[in-house]
């Protein structure tokens, strides 16, 4: 299994320009929210919980993020619980609002990520590796992390292996 370096700086790869990393922060969270708003139907109550193909995805996907980084997956789990919350609350809304809202969500945030590639200038990670779907919200957590002056030695450690590749694809 790859390691949280390997995913991450594979990842990183496709995201080095600045402005696409930005466009990231927006579009990729709105299309997380969309795949749960959309698949939070069909949906049942079941003792407080809102039993849907969002909350199997979501639960295989917090495990997969658990198993890479303990505290990075945490994160990602809350911010699962939290769509998975805003998707049964849309699912229970006439057709009309959950459609929209989760088709709307979904548009939007993949012009942004397509304009974000635009300035990259290079295809999206997941072109060439599906697991990019994954990965890519997971990307956005650990930026924002690095941003706030956390896990530094994750950055580094990405960073180190980033050098490596770019240097490696050079002398090519």
């Amino acid at each position: 299994m790859k390691t949280l370096i390997d995913h991450l700086s594979q990842y990183a790869a496709y995201h080095r320009d600045p402005r696409n990393i930005a466009t990231h922060f927006i579009g990729i969270p709105m299309i997380v929210l969309a795949v749960v708003i959309l698949l939070s139907r069909p949906g049942w109550g079941f003792a407080g919980l809102w039993l849907s193909p969002a909350l199997l995805l979501a639960l295989m996907a917090s495990v997969f993020y658990l198993r890479l980084d303990t505290r990075l997956g945490a994160w990602m789990a809350l911010l699962l619980a939290a769509s998975l919350w805003a998707g049964a609350y849309l699912a229970a809304q006439p057709t009309s609002t959950w459609l929209a809202s989760g088709l709307g969500l979904f548009g939007v945030g993949w012009l942004f990520q397509m304009i974000g590639h635009y300035f990259e200038g290079r295809k999206p990670a997941f072109v060439d590796d599906v697991m990019g779907l994954l990965i890519g919200p997971l990307f956005v957590l650990a930026e924002v992390a690095f941003l706030l002056g956390q896990r530094t030695s994750l950055k580094q450690q990405i960073e180190a292996r980033q050098a490596a590749l770019t240097s490696t694809s050079a002398r090519s």
